[in-house]
Order: structure tokens, then sequence, then C-alpha cells
């Protein structure tokens, strides 16, 4: 990671939100989801929230040797956004500590702000890191063999 990434540092990121965010269509295997509003899912924003700050990064990290990972999330979602409308996601780092990251972000939906919070990320080497995936899902299947 650039030593130029540093607190302060602001950006954003635009997003169209496409109708399989929707709660009905994001979770259209579970029978009650489909009879809720057809509206930007609380767990689709998250991921978008999370994309715009690995987006606003990217050019500090040796990408893709060098890649980062959310650890936290702590957003309010307050207003609903149907398919169709594109974010405007806008984030600032507010603390740079070794390979953690901490962003405070706000989204707007074109009419008005629908979304903030902060989140905090971890820089991870790709490669170490998948070892440690392969290695779990080894151990999984170790205990699931074993039952």
């Amino acid at each position: 990671m650039s030593p130029d990434l540093q607190a302060g540092f602001r950006f954003e990121w635009s997003y169209t939100v496409p109708a399989r965010a929707s709660v009905p269509q994001l979770y259209h295997d579970t029978g009650f989801c489909l009879d809720m509003p057809d509206v930007l899912a609380t767990g689709y924003l998250v991921g978008m929230m999370e994309l715009a700050c690995v987006h606003g990064v990217m050019p500090f990290m040796d990408w893709p040797r060098e890649q980062s990972l959310g650890t936290m999330v702590h957003f309010s979602h307050f207003a609903p956004t149907p398919p169709g409308m594109t974010l405007l996601i806008k984030g600032e780092v507010l603390e740079v500590d070794g390979r953690r990251l901490l962003f405070s972000v706000q989204a707007w939906d074109g009419v008005e702000r629908i979304c903030e919070g902060t989140h905090e990320r971890h820089v991870i080497d790709p490669v170490r890191f998948n070892a440690k995936v392969a290695a779990k899902a080894a151990a999984a299947l170790n205990l699931v063999g074993a039952a």
C-alpha cells in the first residue's frame, strides 16, 4: 500500500441499482421476501458501500497482488431506493493504521441521502489469504468425512 494514502483522502463512486438488488429479487428463494417491497436490499447496499471504499483506495494498492477485505460495517439505511436509480457514494479515509483502514461513507440516490456510517478494511496478500482459506476448506471436509 502506498504511503500516500492518508487520513482525509476523499473519493466518490457511482452505481446504478439493478433489479436483482431488490429485496424480492435478491432473496427470491425465501418465500416471505417475495411479498416485500421492490426496493434496494440493505445487504446489497452494504456491499456497494464496501465496493466504493475498495474502488476509492485501489490507486494506492499494488493490485491485484495487494487487496483489501472488509472487517467491520456500521451503516444506517434510512430511505428506500427503487431499482434503476443511480447511487452516488462518497467516502473519506478516517484512519490508516498499518494495514487497517477506517472509512466514513455516505450514499445518495439522486433524491435524498439513503445511508451513512463507517467501514473498516484490512489490506491483505491474496496469495497468503487464499492459502488460509484452502486450508480451512480442507479442514471442513475432514470434519464432514469424520462425521
